[in-house]
């Protein structure tokens, strides 16, 4: 009978080790808090002394969505139209913060061991065991 992986056993490391990292890693990104500072009057990029912010990021999307309209073989219209949405994304990135939430030593140990162990335990299940 095969087991995990192909391999032969490790049925139980496999669910175990499944259940730990789901259970860990879920601890962990649930304790992450994300602030942003975005908006459209936010200064995304400057140029100089010139900064562009998010709302006029919209004045190049809009042209391109009018090109698209228009005639959507150009090329100018789905230049604007990506390069602005990868801007917009890419300030957003940047005004993120991401902080841990107020925890002790012993909970933060407690969810590295569940999501690693857990890890290590998948993987370690998925390797070929003789019997």
């Amino acid at each position: 009978m095969r087991g995990a992986g192909g391999t032969q056993g490790g049925e139980w490391s496999f669910l175990i080790g499944l259940m730990m990292m789901i259970a860990g890693f879920y601890l962990l990104l649930s304790s992450i808090v994300i602030d942003t500072s975005f908006g459209f009057g936010m200064r995304l990029y400057g140029i100089g002394g010139f900064g562009i912010t998010s709302g006029m990021l919209m004045i190049p999307f809009i042209i391109g969505i009018i090109f698209i309209f228009y005639d959507s073989r150009k090329y100018i219209g789905w230049i604007l139209c990506i390069g602005t949405l990868v801007a917009l994304i890419a300030g957003v990135l940047a005004r993120s913060q991401f902080r841990f939430s107020q925890m002790s030593a012993f909970d933060l140990i407690v969810i590295l061991v569940l999501a690693f162990g857990g890890l290590g335990l998948f993987l370690r299940s998925l390797r070929s065991n003789p019997l």
